[in-house]
C-alpha cells in the first residue's frame, strides 16, 4: 500500500487531495511542526535525509518532493483524466505549470510571507519579494481570465499543484486584487476530493 508521510501546515496536502481524487488506498503518517520553530520533527529523517514532507513510499520506492510525487502518481494511476495526451499543445502547458509552482511561484510568495512573519525592516528581501510576487501573480491572474482550470476544460494535476499557489494569495488578503485567481480557488475547493482532503489535514493538525 502506499504510504504519505504528511507533516502538518505543508505543501503535502496537496498530496492527500491527489490521492482523494485518484481514489487510491493509501496510510498516511502524520508528523507535527514544532509550535516555536515551525520546523519539522527530526523523526521525518529517519524516512528522508533533508526530513521535509511530502514523502511518499510506493511499490519499493521512496519519493521526495511534491512535484516528482504527483507526476508519479498520475502517471501511474490517473493518466486518462489528470493529464492531457502528451502529444498535445495541453501537455506543454500542463508541464509548465507543473513546475512552475515550485520554482518562478513559490519563492517569492513564501519570501513576502515571511518577511511579514518576521517584521523586521529589510533593506532588500522585502522590495524584492513584492516586485517578484505581483509580477508572478498577475500573469497567472491573467492566464486565468475566462477559466476555470489552468489547462483545458478539468481539473489536471497543474491545478493541484497551483492549489498551494492560489492559497497563498488568499492568505496574503490579495484576493481581491487578483479576482480570477479567488474565482479559481474557489473552483478548486468545490471538488470533493479537495474538502476530503482539507477535512483530512484539519484531523491531523494539532
Amino acid at each position: 500500500m502506499i504510504k504519505l508521510h504528511h507533516l502538518n501546515k505543508s505543501r503535502s496536502k496537496r498530496i492527500i487531495w491527489l490521492l482523494e481524487e485518484l481514489g487510491v488506498d493509501y496510510e498516511l503518517v502524520a508528523y507535527q511542526r514544532d509550535a516555536t520553530t515551525f520546523l519539522a520533527p527530526e523523526s521525518l529523517k529517519a524516512v528522508h535525509p533533508l526530513g521535509k514532507s511530502p514523502v511518499l513510499e510506493a511499490s519499493g520506492y521512496t519519493i521526495a518532493e511534491s512535484g516528482a510525487i504527483t507526476e508519479y502518481l498520475i502517471q501511474t494511476y490517473g493518466a486518462d483524466k489528470l493529464m492531457p495526451a502528451p502529444d498535445t499543445a495541453d501537455y506543454i502547458d500542463y508541464l509548465q505549470w507543473m513546475h512552475f509552482a515550485e520554482s518562478s511561484a513559490a519563492l517569492p510568495l513564501l519570501l513576502k510571507i515571511f518577511v511579514k512573519m518576521d517584521g523586521a525592516e529589510t533593506r532588500f528581501i522585502g522590495g524584492y519579494a513584492d516586485a517578484e510576487t505581483a509580477k508572478v501573480i498577475s500573469y497567472v491572474n491573467d492566464r486565468l481570465e475566462g477559466k476555470s482550470y489552468l489547462v483545458g476544460n478539468s481539473l489536471s494535476g497543474a491545478d493541484i499543484m497551483m492549489s498551494f499557489i492560489a492559497e497563498l494569495v488568499g492568505q496574503n488578503g490579495e484576493f481581491d486584487k487578483y479576482p480570477n485567481i479567488a474565482k479559481y480557488y474557489q473552483q478548486l475547493m468545490s471538488h470533493a476530493s479537495f474538502k476530503k482532503s482539507m477535512q483530512i489535514e484539519a484531523e491531523h493538525d494539532r
